[in-house]
């Protein structure tokens, strides 16, 4: 089978690897169609890693994947070969003290797909087929679509990051930086009865997307920033925000635009920034970090199976497998992409 290996920064190749094996007992086997490239693949595509973190391996990429099932393994209940599903790339230990917490997504010896945080790397799902333990799965519909089923991990961490913020019932919310991880903020906050989202960006062609998933209002910065200014006026004017671009400029602008009491959540990965204490202290505001996500991708699977969310805007592109090199180009490109796929069935 062909997988997607990054060997050195820029050097992307695909490779050929043994098929995944027969499943054991507890296993399913996947034929993998849909696969999204995130960031962090985009990361090791560009520069072999992302802060201390880099390559010392040929590594497989991807976490983001639907597929279906080629063959199940004994004992296994509830899948049956053909089954569509998607694959959690979360495997954390169970047996550290935050897995018995219940916070799984804090595991001290997590192994996440496509990550070269541990050595050997944990290697990634852009493979055309790949054997996982049957928890790692969610069965979807007949029908469902394999590309809309592949955004469940990326849906997952936003829902993750939206019960970090707490109820959002009726509030006014501000969702700074609308990639793909911003976007769906802005649809999982409506999706949890947000009653304005304004979304912010750096260019017209993220918040149309955000525009079409649900966000009420959109700001262009580079054209319109005395309207992002006028969110701060008074002692703010959102009940909670959340900042998905990692910017130092973006996070203190969250925290001047919250009112008294409310909440802003850092999503995106960045740089250390400096934090307006003052400011926070005197209003009472709540900074609140979120990671991954845990039993979220369930959730998230499920809504996009039953239709209760929409993620068809953020869809760019599904480009066959061949087409790797370029496939990560065009997903490198956020004036022409927001979710680029590779198609794993055609090759």
């Amino acid at each position: 089978m062909q997988s997607v290996v990054i060997h050195a920064p820029n050097d992307l190749r695909l490779d050929d690897q043994a098929d995944a094996p027969a499943p054991q007992p507890g296993e399913v086997r996947v034929a993998i169609s849909r696969g999204g490239i995130c960031g962090s693949d985009l990361h090791y595509f560009h520069h072999g890693g992302f802060g201390a973190t880099r390559i010392k391996e040929p590594m497989i990429l991807g976490h983001e994947v639907s597929g279906i099932v080629d063959a199940v393994g004994q004992g296994v209940d509830g899948f049956a070969a053909g089954d569509r599903v998607t694959v959690n790339p979360s495997i954390p230990c169970g047996r550290c003290q935050y897995c018995l917490r219940d916070m799984r997504n804090q595991c001290e010896d997590m192994r996440f797909a496509g990550s070269a945080m541990r050595f050997p790397h944990q290697q990634g799902l852009f493979r055309q087929g790949v054997t996982v333990d049957a928890a790692q799965l969610v069965r979807l519909s007949p029908t469902t679509d394999l590309s809309h089923a592949a955004m469940a991990e990326p849906l997952a961490v936003c829902l993750h990051a939206v019960r970090r913020a707490g109820p959002l019932l009726g509030k006014r919310v501000l969702v700074s930086g609308c990639g793909p991880i911003g976007c769906l903020t802005v649809l999982a906050a409506k999706h949890v009865g947000a009653t304005e989202v304004i979304a912010t960006d750096l260019g017209a062609a993220p918040l149309d997307i955000a525009a079409r998933i649900g966000a009420d209002r959109t700001i262009d910065i580079a054209s319109a920033p005395d309207q992002v200014e006028a969110l701060t006026e008074g002692k703010g004017t959102v009940d909670v925000a959340f900042d998905c671009s990692g910017s130092d400029d973006a996070l203190q602008t969250a925290i001047r635009a919250v009112r008294p009491a409310g909440t802003v959540v850092a999503v995106g990965l960045g740089p250390d920034a400096a934090l307006p204490l003052s400011a926070m202290v005197t209003r009472e505001i709540t900074l609140t970090g979120t990671f991954r996500f845990d039993s979220e991708f369930g959730l998230a699977a499920h809504l996009i199976d039953r239709g209760a969310v929409d993620v068809s805007p953020l869809l760019t592109q599904v480009m066959p497998l061949r087409e790797a090199a370029s496939a990560f180009a065009l997903a490198s490109d956020r004036r022409r992409a927001m979710k680029v796929q590779l198609d794993f069935d055609g090759g």
